[in-house]
């Protein structure tokens, strides 16, 4: 019996280990937009939220998938890239572990199509008020 219930959580265990984390991706987004896709992490990688200022006043927001030990911390994104390095910004990437937890901030899930049919509905609604 013990055997049995011991090859059941190693089943268990290896479709666990298998099962990817998904989460959203926006490669670079400034104030409150992130145009958002959903993305499979591999493994060993969490989902990141990631926040930081440009030039002290634009906020910039990105998320994504990051391995663990990038997970919290902040870098300094600098250009170019030689020479005399001027930061263009700071970025501080937050972690969590899952699936789709890096929604906040921004659009969560939204896309260039969606916002495109959210754009096309508002000016016909106001062509017809109008």
């Amino acid at each position: 019996m013990n055997r049995i219930i011991l090859q059941l959580f190693a089943v268990g265990f290896c479709f666990a280990v298998v099962q990817a984390l998904k989460c959203y991706k926006c490669s670079i987004g400034f104030g409150d937009l992130c145009l958002t896709s959903e993305i499979t992490c591999t493994g060993g990688d969490q989902c990141f939220s990631g926040v930081g200022k440009a030039a002290g006043v634009l906020d910039i927001k990105t998320k994504g998938c990051l391995a663990v030990d990038m997970c919290n911390k902040t870098k300094e994104v600098n250009f170019p890239t030689s020479g005399s390095n001027t930061t263009v910004y700071t970025l501080t990437k937050t972690c969590c572990s899952t699936d789709l937890c890096n929604a906040a901030p921004g659009l969560p899930g939204t896309s260039v199509l969606n916002l495109a049919l959210a754009t096309i509905t508002a000016l016909f609604a106001a062509n017809i008020m109008v």
